[in-house]
């Protein structure tokens, strides 16, 4: 039995610029951190030569092209993995519409755990290509590559998708104490909405070409973000945020709406200094930078709304349960 823990995540900056219409015109960038809320793959060897699939829905199948969850039915078939195995998957928030890239962290967190089964573990750069490949290259999904990067590394990170298709990576220069203190400073509330990113993102897609000024001036603010995390400057990045969302917005209709419009401007009446919507947008949670001393004001402010706390997390994909028994097969 393999169990694997992958976080979601939240992007600060960039967020558009990690699609190939975008990254093979300019580079992309992107400036994002894993949180410790996850996704958790369970991969079990069965007795017999079916395959069982636990999710939101229950699949038994002798075969793995009768698989109809697309993501497992791709990863089994890459990493070559044909029958008798179990795959649970659990998480901890709903996985759909949240704006925390959780299908992605699925993705990563499911080809970490078929690799651990198949006595081949992968690095996360490997894990990062193979996700995309699965999402972007094989189904065809209109996303760009931030969510599975981040997923497999982890931690605060600035990534930069390059014309080639390759993506480097880099780490801000901030002590454990530093870290601590500007998570605090960030807060998600749930806007009692979800969607379905596809229709934003495909939207998205086709006008990047006609919105590439505003998409490079998203691109701009991830240098921005990483020189005030490494100056720890934090409160200049609330403006940032604000400067951001704002591009996003011009980006489609899709983004925002007169409830998540509503919203905001009560997140910056109490005491935010900027945030934006993760993700895709249209639904899923807002998030905020906001001083600590102006926290409770806000928390009241937006107190019709569900606060998630959360922590900045570290570590990207693992596995954390490991049994490996004789294979009597």
């Amino acid at each position: 039995m393999i169990i694997t823990q992958t976080p979601l995540r939240v992007s600060f900056a960039g967020g558009g610029t990690d699609l190939k219409e975008f990254y093979e015109l300019h580079e992309g960038s992107v400036i994002s951190t894993a949180i410790d809320k996850y996704v958790f793959v369970i991969v079990k060897e069965r007795f017999d030569d079916k395959i069982y699939l636990n999710y939101s829905t229950k699949e038994i199948v002798d075969s793995v092209d009768e698989i109809n969850h697309d993501i497992i039915r791709e990863a089994m078939k890459l990493v070559g993995i044909k029958s008798g195995i179990e795959i649970t998957s659990l998480a901890d928030i709903p996985s759909s519409g949240s704006g925390l890239g959780s299908s992605s962290s699925f993705a990563v967190g499911l080809l970490n755990a078929l690799y651990a089964y198949a006595n081949n573990p992968q690095t996360p750069e490997k894990i990062a290509q193979d996700a995309c490949k699965i999402e972007i290259e094989i189904l065809k999904k209109p996303i760009g590559k931030q969510d599975q990067y981040i997923a497999a590394y982890g931690g605060l990170r600035k990534f930069v998708f390059k014309k080639d298709g390759t993506v480097d990576n880099f780490v801000p220069n901030l002590t454990s104490e530093q870290k601590r203190r500007f998570g605090s400073q960030v807060l998600l509330f749930f806007t009692d909405l979800t969607r379905k990113a596809d229709s934003i993102l495909e939207e998205q897609q086709r006008v990047t070409v006609s919105k590439q000024d505003a998409l490079l001036m998203m691109k701009s603010q991830v240098d921005e973000i990483f020189a005030y995390l490494e100056e720890d400057s934090f409160h200049k990045i609330g403006s940032v945020l604000h400067e951001g969302w704002l591009l996003k917005k011009s980006l489609t209709s899709k983004i925002s709406s007169t409830s998540i419009d509503a919203m905001y401007k009560t997140a910056r009446e109490f005491g935010a200094l900027g945030g934006k919507i993760c993700g895709a947008g249209g639904g899923g949670f807002l998030l905020t930078y906001c001083r600590r001393e102006e926290q409770t004001k806000l928390r009241k402010g937006l107190s019709d709304f569900k606060e998630m706390p959360f922590m900045l997390e570290d570590s990207g994909s693992k596995v954390i349960f490991n049994i490996a028994r004789y294979n009597w097969k």
